[in-house]
Parts: C-alpha cells; structure tokens; sequence
C-alpha cells in the first residue's frame, strides 16, 4: 500500500470521527446513558425537593426524571465553602431546573456546564458604574447566572423553595430562566422567539414591565416581587418563577402574560395544581 493510500486511509477515518463527534456523539452518548434504569434513590429525592412532581401525570414525570439523568451525568456540580454536594442536592437542583425544560427540550442547557454550590447567601465585590465613576461594592447574593454556562446557588434558598412549594421565590427557576434567556446571545428578558410569538411577547412584557415599575414608583402594591422591576432579564426570571410557584396568582393578576408564559413553557402549572 502506498504512502499515498495510508494518507488518504487515516485521513477519512479522521475526517468521519469528527464528523461523529461533532453531529453524533452527543445523541449517542445520551442513548447510552438512558438505557441505565432510573434510580429509586433519585425518585425520592424529587418527590421531596421538587414540590410539582409529584402533580405530573405519570407521562410527564417520566420525562422529567430522563432529563434529570441526563443533567446529573453531564453537568459538574462543585461545593464551595465547604458545602458537600450530594445526591439529593444534585437531583433538587437538577428537577427544578428541568421543569423549564420538561415540555420544550433539554438541549436548551446544552451550554450549562458548572454549577456551584454554596451553603447560604454568599457575598461578591460587584462593579457599580455611576456616570463616570466606577466603584465597587460587597454584594449578598442568593445566585447568579453567567452566559459563560455557570450558576450559583445558595443551598440554603434552594432548600427553602422545596419547603415552601407556594412561596414566590425559588432561586433554581430564577436563574435557570437567565440560561434560557441566554440563549439568544444576552439576558434581555425575552428567550429565543420568532414571528407573531416575539411581537406579542415584546409588546405583553413591555406593557406589565412599565406598570410594575409604575406601580412601584406611586408605592402601590406590587403583583409582583418587586426585584422583577430593576430589568427585563430579571422581569422574566421573576416571572418565571412566579408561574410555577404560584400559578393562579399571576392568573388572576396578569393573564395575558400567564398566557405568553403557558405557551413558552408549554406546560399549565394552574392546572395542574388543580388536579
């Protein structure tokens, strides 16, 4: 065989493993990693940390549970300050953050790669811009979210969620919202939509963000937590979080946005609450 031959050998068989990479591996990884059986130990942990499983038809609870292995084999979870990231940390974390994905795909976090764990509210230097001066100042945060594919979490709100499954907070969907706010390029309050879908989102959103801030600003009560006034990115975090935790509120108090939040998420927690 010629060196000629061997050349053009080695280089197709170079050429179809990256073209399996890149187009295959990832699929087949994943085939691979459902065909294992979902663990017992898991399936307590969701129904003990992620309050709305158990109000999923049996269909959806098996597709919630499927994302959820694929989460905890790819995602790095990482304890800091000591935290110890386990099992049913790992699968409260991972639940709340696949029940925005449970009815779209979970190729949204496809970018997510990190998460980090603290124990409680963690501080940060933050750089504040005023005009021309730029300063920085010690910062308490609950969680973060970065375009670069981490999220940060406080363990301690994250448990708190779980125990109150109507509160309006709930640190996971916050900042789980922001990745799939990121997925367009940047965190403006309005995910990845096209045609009739994005008008009507930028002109519904547009119209409840200005009345929240409205409201706030003459010191009427707010229907919503009053952080979702300071961006649009933090509008739709809070927003979300609301819908899940309490759907029949934002129902009551904006349906028109309920109905935009419905249809992105394609899944009714109104309903199912009252099933």
């Amino acid at each position: 065989m010629s060196s000629a031959t061997v050349f053009a050998v080695f280089a197709a068989a170079f050429i179809a493993l990256a073209v399996f990479y890149l187009f295959f591996y990832r699929s087949w990884r994943r085939e691979r990693e459902l065909k294992q059986p979902f663990q017992k130990a898991w399936r307590k942990h969701l129904q003990s940390t992620v309050p709305l499983y158990r109000q999923l038809p049996k269909q959806l609870q098996k597709t919630l549970e499927k994302q959820v292995q694929l989460f905890l084999a790819e995602k790095n979870f990482c304890g800091c300050d000591g935290f110890e990231v386990n099992d049913r940390v790992r699968v409260a974390i991972a639940g709340n953050a696949c029940l925005l994905t449970i009815m779209r795909s979970y190729s949204d976090y496809d970018e997510v790669r990190s998460i980090l764990v603290y124990p409680d509210v963690y501080r940060v230097q933050a750089s504040e811009r005023d005009g021309m001066v730029v300063g920085v100042s010690n910062q308490v945060r609950a969680g973060e979210a970065s375009s670069m594919g981490q999220v940060v979490l406080a363990w301690s709100e994250c448990e708190s969620a779980a125990m109150h499954p109507q509160s309006p907070h709930n640190v996971i969907l916050h900042e789980f919202a922001h990745q799939l706010d990121y997925l367009d390029g940047t965190a403006d309050g309005a995910p990845p939509l096209s045609g009739e879908q994005a008008r009507e989102w930028q002109q519904t959103m547009t119209i409840a963000y200005d009345n929240l801030r409205h409201s706030l600003r003459h010191h009427r009560k707010s229907w919503l937590d009053p952080y979702g006034a300071t961006k649009p990115a933090e509008f739709f975090a809070v927003l979300t979080e609301t819908f899940y935790q309490q759907p029949q509120h934002l129902k009551e108090q904006q349906p028109a946005v309920y109905d935009l939040l419905r249809d992105f998420y394609r899944i009714d927690p109104g309903e199912l609450a009252r099933s």
